[in-house]
Formats: C-alpha cells, sequence, structure tokens
C-alpha cells in the first residue's frame, strides 16, 4: 500500500472503474435487535489521511448497538468551500451502519471519534484531521439544528453521493430522491478514485 504524499499525483481526466465495495454479510445483523440503517460520510485531508479513516471504520464497528455493514472505495477530492491551492486534498469515503442508536446518539459516538483523532473545530471549511458526518439515517427527515436529516447539504456533494452510489446504488436520500439521479444531475468533476489504496471491513 503507497503512502498518500503528494507525489502520487491523481489525473482529474481519468475516472477509473471504481474497486470493490467491502461488505458484510447480513448475518452480522443478528447482533442487533431491530436495527436501522444509517449512512456515515468520512473525510480527512490532515495528518495520515487513510490511517485516520481506518481508524474511525473500526471505532464505528467499536460501538456497541453499530456495526459496520459496508465500506466504499477511497476518493481523493480537493477541499469545499475554501481557495483553491490552500489546503492539502481529502481522502473521503462512505460507510453504511446498521444500529440501534437514535440518531443523536450516534452523532455523539462520531463527535467522540472525532475528538479521539484531534479534529479542532476552529473554523467553517478549515483542515481537519477527520470529519465524521451522518448523511441519512433510515427515512428520518428533522430539521433539529442540532442534527439536520438528511444532511442539508448532501445533495450538493459530490463527494459523498460518489462513494454512497457505490455502496447502495438503489439508494434514495429523503426529500431529495435517488441517489443515482441526485449523482447524475451532480456530475462526478472532482472526484478521483484512489484505486491504489482501500479501507478495510473491520473483522
Amino acid at each position: 500500500m503507497s503512502s498518500l504524499n503528494p507525489e502520487y499525483p491523481v489525473d482529474p481526466t481519468v475516472q477509473p472503474v471504481p474497486a470493490s465495495v467491502v461488505a458484510q454479510v447480513d448475518a452480522a445483523d443478528s447482533t442487533l435487535s431491530n436495527p436501522r440503517t444509517a449512512v456515515i460520510a468520512l473525510g480527512s485531508n490532515m495528518g495520515n489521511r487513510l490511517e485516520t479513516l481506518q481508524g474511525a471504520v473500526d471505532a464505528l464497528e467499536d460501538t456497541p448497538g453499530v456495526r459496520v455493514k459496508a465500506v466504499s472505495p477511497v476518493y481523493e477530492t480537493e477541499p469545499w468551500g475554501v481557495a483553491p491551492g490552500t489546503q492539502a486534498n481529502y481522502l473521503n469515503a462512505v460507510v453504511l451502519v446498521r444500529t440501534t442508536l437514535p440518531p443523536e446518539s450516534l452523532l455523539e459516538r462520531g463527535h467522540a471519534i472525532e475528538e479521539a483523532f484531534l479534529r479542532v473545530r476552529a473554523e467553517r471549511w478549515g483542515p481537519r484531521t477527520i470529519d465524521v458526518d451522518i448523511v441519512a439515517y433510515q427515512d428520518v427527515v428533522s430539521d433539529d439544528p442540532l442534527l439536520t436529516l438528511p444532511h442539508p447539504r448532501a445533495h450538493e456533494r459530490a463527494f459523498v453521493l460518489v462513494p454512497w452510489y457505490d455502496v447502495d446504488p438503489a439508494a434514495e436520500l429523503p426529500g431529495r430522491g435517488p441517489v443515482a439521479g441526485l449523482l447524475a444531475a451532480l456530475g462526478r468533476e472532482g472526484v478521483w478514485l484512489r484505486a491504489d489504496v482501500e479501507l478495510r471491513l473491520p473483522e
């Protein structure tokens, strides 16, 4: 596995065929009672990005009441909302989980994982070691300012829709429609498959 340093350039004109999605068999749900499906987006643009993403996946699996069901291929993207060249590129992935935790508890766990990897919320759109965002939780729609569901900007972000489509081509974003249609309208520009690296599904 290569390191993730800038000496490995990514050709933005080439969109390789996505790598296989890593997925657990459905038997994993047998350890949960009446689980719900949640979609979690991960992103990192500081430090060892791949190692941090893998650590977040492992931490989700280690959470009581959570089972990681699928992990997307890894994509590289330019930072969102900042001037080009002012931050390092992100590595992004999407994880599907089955969980008995309510959305608020899952959010708390996501924040705890961010804190464990020294995420600092100093500025909006600032660089970060890890982002753990709940994109969707089953078919829940909520305008709670503490946790808006689905994520209010998910439909605008190819770096969320591309890996989400990889793990669940039939997925729908509540209130917005099929992910496939949203992605077709938005396009894949600026989202580059990192075929040289992958995230492991926790054993």
